[in-house]
């Protein structure tokens, strides 16, 4: 959703270019602006946080068989599950805090100085207008449509490519073949 608003402010500034002139009204108007937009900051600031933890899970998963007795595996997998719940839980609300927190003297700043009065008023009426809410709560069923449709049109030229990449990196690990059915 953020992205989404960020990129109609992002054309509406191409087009209409700068207006660094800042008034009471303008301030009001970015202010409304942010609020409307804060689910979409907060949903970044989590992604941000996310991310080292994912980064460490995907690593952590592929050491896992490596490092780990068998019969170990699971139990530490648990573990690790815990440790990155943990780590989310503390990390995503300072992240999601400092991102509301900063918002108005970051994005807040930036739409005063590319948009006019007039341009903030419209770009409001945008983001607050129920066929606009509608919009967005269709985007996962467009990507998901997309996606379908996409992988069905592509699926018969990756899978060989897929199983390619993936004979030639168990060979250069040194697992045996594997035979696809």
């Amino acid at each position: 959703m953020l992205k989404k608003s960020l990129l109609i402010v992002a054309l509406a500034a191409a087009a209409c270019g700068a207006n660094a002139q800042s008034t009471p009204a303008k301030k009001e108007l970015v202010a409304r602006i942010l609020k409307l937009q804060q689910p979409g900051i907060e949903q970044m600031a989590r992604a941000l946080a996310e991310e080292p933890a994912e980064e460490l899970m995907a690593r952590a998963a592929a050491a896992l068989p490596q490092r780990v007795a068998a019969d170990k595996q699971e139990a530490v997998a648990k573990e690790i599950q815990a440790d990155l719940k943990k780590y989310a839980d503390e990390a995503v609300p300072i992240v999601r805090s400092a991102a509301v927190k900063i918002a108005p003297t970051t994005v807040g700043a930036l739409l005063e100085e590319k948009f006019t009065e007039a341009e903030l008023r419209q770009i409001a009426q945008i983001i607050e207008s129920p066929v606009y809410a509608k919009f967005q709560q269709l985007g996962p069923e467009m990507q998901k449509v997309l996606a379908d449709k996409l992988v069905s049109e592509t699926k018969a030229q990756i899978t060989p490519k897929v199983r390619n990449l993936e004979q030639t990196i168990a060979k250069r690990l040194g697992v045996p073949p594997t035979e696809k059915k």
